[in-house]
């Protein structure tokens, strides 16, 4: 039987019922002491006193008589009353005992459903409780949990189909679109107004592709299942990012501050922890300002794995960095519609942190700037399990 926790319903069900066990004894003790009215024989003195004869010798001998009555009756009371204090702590420890043994055995089904339902996630909803048993209150408990994961479920499998079929279907169109106005430019010297037109509607259609990207990221991040998760160094998507957008750092003159290291491992997906990456130095790339700098480090404790990103500006209001998780949310007016942005990108990495059981946090820096940090659960590299092998 686990242990009752201080504060639970486990706890107050063992006082209710010791209460209830030992105003019970006590009733029954102080009903026995109220009703102890038996009479005392007191045997007479193998060779009573010789005492002269007459009516003075007689009521002598009563009143010697009622004075050891009355104190065999005083040394019964005191021994019912010490008898019965003995038996009220006995009481005490047995209505203690017995409480917590009928708690623990009310609350046993309880424990067992919600310790089956804390091992269903997002990833196993086909499971169900299935408890067995008479149809009391417990049962009906548990076929509505049942019935809310089969909910559930069917909610998680429209959405995963939904974000499938999304990837095709909203594409289609997009590349239709791509080959007409490929087409039309191809055509024998093309009007100066169609190649213009056919310019902007690229650009249009690259945007309307990168926030189709954005989205199905997003939605698999939240609601999709991490099935390639694999030990990742944190190092290397880090490194690869920086090494693909040294064009955009050189021609905004940032100043890098690498402190990555090599050994610092999480476990996950490799495809969204790399999209992590991108997207947080993207946008301390796009928002930042010229001559500028960023350091990026990632490091590891007891705590977990860490990617630290963080940036010079200007002073940054924290109620409103606080909100830049949510889609579409931007900081101010100069954060409104860079080329390329989506406004998904914080977005993307705080619902990536969360499928990987990380924190994501937000720090506007007090001289000017962003901090972002991405605390992720902490894995074994290679060489760690080869060296415990």
């Amino acid at each position: 039987m686990g242990k009752l926790r201080s504060g639970t319903v486990g706890r107050r069900f063992t006082m209710l019922y010791a209460a209830g066990f030992l105003g019970s004894g006590t009733v029954l003790l102080t009903l026995t002491y109220l009703m102890s009215g038996s009479r005392v024989t007191v045997a007479a003195p193998e060779q009573p006193p010789a005492v002269p004869p007459g009516p003075a010798a007689a009521e002598q001998r009563i009143r010697d008589l009622e004075t050891q009555l009355a104190d065999v009756h005083g040394q019964q009371d005191h021994q019912l009353l010490a008898g019965s204090l003995v038996a009220l702590v006995v009481m005490v420890g047995v209505s203690l005992l017995l409480g917590r043994l009928l708690a623990g055995r009310v609350l046993r089904p309880l424990r067992l459903i919600t310790a089956a339902t804390r091992r269903i996630s997002a990833e196993n909803l086909h499971q169900r409780l299935a408890v067995t048993g008479p149809a009391d209150e417990v049962k009906e408990l548990a076929d509505t949990v049942d019935g809310l994961l089969e909910r559930l479920e069917a909610s998680f499998v429209a959405q995963r189909r939904f974000v499938g079929n999304a990837s095709h279907e909203l594409r289609t169109p997009l590349a239709t679109m791509r080959a007409s106005l490929d087409v039309a430019v191809a055509k024998p010297e093309p009007a100066a107004q169609t190649v213009a037109l056919a310019g902007r509607l690229r650009t249009e259609l690259d945007r309307v592709d990168h926030l189709l990207d954005g989205f199905l990221v997003l939605a698999r991040a939240q609601h999709g299942t991490l099935a390639d998760r694999t030990p990742v160094p944190l190092g290397r998507p880090a490194r690869e990012a920086l090494t693909a957008r040294a064009a955009d750092i050189a021609a905004k003159r940032l100043t890098v501050h690498d402190e990555i290291r090599t050994d610092t491992w999480t476990r996950g997906s490799p495809a969204l922890l790399s999209r992590m990456v991108e997207n947080l130095l993207d946008n301390a790339i796009v928002h930042n300002q010229e001559g500028g700098w960023i350091r990026i480090s990632t490091d590891h404790d007891t705590a977990g794995a860490r990617l630290v990103l963080t940036t010079g500006g200007h002073v940054l209001d924290q109620e409103r960095v606080d909100r830049l998780t949510q889609p579409f949310e931007r900081l101010g007016a100069d954060r409104t519609g860079p080329e390329g942005s989506c406004g998904l990108g914080l977005s993307i990495v705080a619902a990536i942190v969360t499928a990987h059981g990380g924190r994501l946090t937000l720090l506007a820096r007090p001289e000017g700037g962003l901090c972002v940090t991405a605390a992720l659960p902490s894995a074994a590299g290679p060489e760690a399990g080869k060296a415990a092998r």
